[in-house]
Formats: C-alpha cells, structure tokens, sequence
C-alpha cells in the first residue's frame, strides 16, 4: 500500500466518526436547542440592531460621520451606502444583508438621510426572515455536505476546498482591483476639478 493510500484510509477513519457525530441540518441542535430555534433569536436579535442603527443615524444626523461610531466606518463604505440609499431608498436596505461592506454601514446611513421609516421596517424585516435562515441553514449544510464527503472521498474533499479558496482569493483579488481603480478614478476627478483655470479669468 502506497502512502498516498494510507493517508487517505486515515482521513477516511477519522472523518467517519465526524460525519457520524455532526446531525443534518433538520435535526442539528446547538446547546441543547434546536438549530431552528437559533435562527429565530438570532433573527430577532438583527432586527433589534438594525431599528439601534437606524434611529442612532437619525438623532446624529451628519454628526454620526465625526462621532466614535462613525469613525469606525470608512469613508469608501458610507460613499456606497449613500449611493445605495438615494438610489434605491428602502430597497438598498434589504439588498444590504446580502452586501458583508454595506449590512453594518448602510443602516446607520439610512437613518442619516431620513429613509421612510416605515418602509425601513419592512425592509429590515424581509432582510432578517431571509438572510438569518439561508444564511445560518445554508452555512451548516455545506459544512455537513463537506465533512460527509470527506468521509467518503477525501481526496474530493480536498479538491472541493481547494477550489472554493481558489475562487475566493480571484474574488478578494478582483475587488482589491476594483477598490483600487475607482481610488484612482476619484483622485483624478478630485484633481481635474480643483486644477488650474483656463477661462482667462486670473491672467
């Protein structure tokens, strides 16, 4: 037996036990509570953070910017979030769950600009009745998936994680370049506009 075999009858044995031990995602259960029922709290709990963000917004107003809490949050991140908001308004709201720069920015900045409050809510509450279950089911499923098929096929396993760190790091690559060029792109409308006058004005 060569040793490529023997590495993978060992990764098979100990994988085996694990896949055995983890339940699928219908039955799992987190200190002794249902995984469903995690998902509601955890639900709840981001509702609650995102009415916090929006009102903290609202009674700051263009404070929050220069206030300790607005410091945390980058400038290229509150330009999206505004550009988000006036263009979309409440819809930029629930389109911000699926967004990980705008899900913590874009409610405060939603406060700022005085989004209708109420289509806030509906839209906070469809993001958390979406995003919190098919984030939370989802998550676990594929890590179940993944361990399952490591007890089976190792060798699969290993290619399947390969290939989604690959495409990651394309991913965090491409958006590097992006965040790069629109960098680039605004220091030189910066410049073109604060440049000299060609009018005749100040010869």
């Amino acid at each position: 037996m060569t040793y490529e075999e023997q590495a993978t009858l060992a990764v098979t044995f100990t994988m085996r036990p694990l896949a055995a031990a983890i339940p699928d995602p219908t039955s799992a259960s987190v200190f002794g509570l249902p995984l469903w029922l995690w998902v509601v709290v955890g639900g709840i709990a981001l509702f609650g953070a995102f009415q916090a963000y929006y009102w903290i917004g609202h009674a700051l107003g263009a404070r929050l910017y220069a206030s300790r809490i607005g410091r945390r949050i980058s400038p290229e991140g509150v330009r999206a979030a505004e550009n988000a908001v006036r263009r979309w308004g409440a819809l930029a709201v629930y389109g911000c769950f699926w967004v990980p720069v705008l899900r913590h920015t874009l409610p405060w900045v939603a406060g700022v600009l005085r989004v209708s409050y109420p289509w806030y809510v509906v839209a906070s509450a469809l993001g958390c009745l979406t995003w919190v279950p098919v984030t939370s089911f989802g998550l676990y499923s594929v890590i179940w998936g993944w361990v399952r098929l490591a007890a089976e096929s190792p060798l699969a396993a290993g290619a399947a994680a390969l290939a989604v760190l690959a495409a990651a790091a394309l991913l965090l690559r491409w958006r590097r370049r992006r965040r790069a060029a629109r960098r680039a792109e605004e220091e030189r409308i910066t410049q073109d506009s604060g440049g000299p006058c060609h009018d005749g004005s100040h010869a």
